[in-house]
């Protein structure tokens, strides 16, 4: 069984800086974490999920343009686990924010099988 665990979520300060854990495990059938693009999406209270970031298999990054310059995603192939450091956030950052597994190498060209349970990101003051 495919499981994305998350973490790392909480209340934060506008400004203020956090950074999400997500770890994989149970791939199988010809995939590998190594071998899978990793993304980042959030949903906000009352609205569709969406992009966040993704990082490909080889390190090549995307970002939705209103993150970029202010969330980094990453990746550590020998724990299986992607991170999304957030800094400067705002109170538009606040959502439910999801981890997920793309079923081939790039994000470009592959579906999402695999979702992980989400982890709430508060800005408030």
């Amino acid at each position: 069984q495919v499981q994305l665990v998350e973490s790392g979520g909480g209340l934060v300060q506008p400004g203020g800086s956090l950074t999400l854990s997500c770890v994989v495990s149970g791939l199988r059938s010809g995939r590998t974490f190594r071998s899978s693009a990793m993304g980042w999406f959030r949903q906000a209270p009352g609205k569709e999920r969406e992009f966040v970031a993704a990082i490909s298999w080889n390190g090549g990054l995307t970002y939705e343009g209103s993150v970029e310059g202010r969330f980094t995603i990453s990746r550590v192939d020998a724990k299986n686990t992607i991170y999304l450091q957030m800094n400067s956030l705002n109170v538009e950052d606040t959502a439910v924010y999801y981890c997920a597994a793309y079923g081939g190498r790039y994000y470009t060209s592959s579906a999402i099988p695999n979702w992980g349970q989400g982890t709430q990101v508060t800005v408030a003051s």
